[in-house]
């Protein structure tokens, strides 16, 4: 069964993961990506953070799968031919290099638009190609406090705190996938690229619209406020039996599911009661609300109260830790944890594609090792295998 995205060819020179995001995703949706490295090299992800000397590390297999990889030294001349042949063939051209590096390398875009003006040319920057911060660099948490949402993430006697998902890097990879299959369709219709461009900062700030409503709203910076939702109450994390460091559950309780929580957790001789009604009565007790709730999930497992929560109706969530995610049956069920087979690691578990399509689903394959299909590409492009010798012995490829 072909994926969505049959047909489609992407060059992806990126590397780290706020690329190479976008361009598993793309792969995932059934394009052929075709990931170009430096050759000896590759990505730096490679290495970073390696857990073992013989194999590609975790991190670039989680970033990378279902891609081929080609190398090339686009400093040599051969390699820069072998490049703008592979362009031509090409759909999208996905980059993050810093601003003027391709264009110093003869790949800018308007010399890439003159050798394939179907291409779609995306590019992902810290703070984009324009603008006062231009030729700033960025990295996840510098794209997380430069969007704001450093500044409204912790508790309210804490500094402005990072957080680990990795809004700034893959959040920006996804709003990029977004914007590459919007410039598709629009090739369909007009039969001409255009270029695409997502910058880090932009998608962090995309993502908290929603605290900006709030400063707007009140006239003032967004608070942090911790794990309180609002002012939902109950609307918070809870503690749970045995009390360890994430035995926690998140319990938001809207209007419609006050007496349900009450009935469960066995105070169904509260409902009524006016001083605790209304979201607007409980906001005024908060404490002693959170301190009603606790009380009894305290005494349970988190996995029992979200269970017994849960059945009854009421949101509830476990605050599961990476191995819980790793093992969670309802993840693997979804197969958003799977098992993917590799030459070196032998068979290992990662995350999957978030997106489901009935017609076209995603079959996860590992991310290939450097170099993997640097034959079988050349070959596809037209090259001998002298020629491809060749290339070899200048040090193009």
């Amino acid at each position: 069964m072909s994926g969505a995205l049959a047909g489609i060819r992407v060059v992806d020179i990126t590397n780290n993961q706020a690329g190479p995001s976008c361009g598993q995703m793309l792969a995932w949706l059934g394009a052929d990506v075709i990931k170009v490295e430096e050759p000896g090299k590759g990505d730096p992800a490679r290495t970073m953070l390696r857990d073992r000397p013989d194999a590609d590390s975790l991190f670039y297999l989680s970033f990378n799968a279902n891609k081929r990889s080609l190398t090339l030294n686009l400093k040599n001349a051969g390699a820069k031919e072998v490049f703008a042949t592979l362009l031509k063939t090409g759909d999208v051209l996905l980059e993050n290099f810093g601003p003027g590096v391709l264009e110093r390398l003869g790949f800018g875009y308007a010399a890439v638009k003159q050798l394939n003006p179907r291409l779609v040319y995306a590019s992902i920057k810290g703070f984009g190609s324009y603008g006062p911060y231009a030729d700033y660099k960025s990295y996840e948490p510098i794209a997380q406090a430069m969007g704001g949402a450093m500044s409204v993430t912790g508790f309210a006697d804490n500094p402005p705190t990072y957080v680990w998902p990795s809004i700034g890097d893959s959040g920006t990879g996804m709003h990029c996938v977004i914007g590459i299959l919007a410039a598709l369709l629009q090739r369909h219709l007009t039969g001409e690229g255009q270029q695409v461009e997502v910058s880090m900062q932009d998608a962090v700030v995309n993502l908290i619209r929603v605290s900006l409503r709030d400063h707007q709203r009140t006239g003032r910076p967004g608070q942090r406020t911790g794990n309180q939702l609002g002012a939902g109450v109950p609307g918070t994390t809870y503690r749970c039996h045995p009390g360890g460091p994430n035995d926690y559950v998140f319990v938001f309780v809207p209007q419609q599911f006050w007496h349900a929580l009450l009935k469960v957790i066995g105070r169904a001789d509260l409902i009524g009661d006016v001083r605790y009604e209304t979201a607007e009565a409980r906001w005024q007790r908060k404490a002693e609300v959170d301190a009603l709730v606790e009380g009894w999930t305290s005494k349970l497992p988190k996995h029992e109260v979200m269970k017994t929560l849960a059945g009854a109706g009421v949101p509830c969530g476990a605050c599961l830790d990476t191995g819980e995610v790793l093992t969670d049956p309802h993840l693997h069920a979804r197969e958003m944890i799977v098992e993917v087979a590799h030459p070196v690691r032998g068979r290992y578990i990662t995350a999957g594609n978030p997106i489901k399509l009935s017609a076209s689903p995603t079959k996860v394959s590992a991310a290939p090792l450097l170099g993997q299909h640097r034959e079988e590409v050349l070959r596809e492009l037209g090259y001998s295998a002298d020629q491809i010798a060749a290339l070899a012995a200048e040090g193009s490829i």
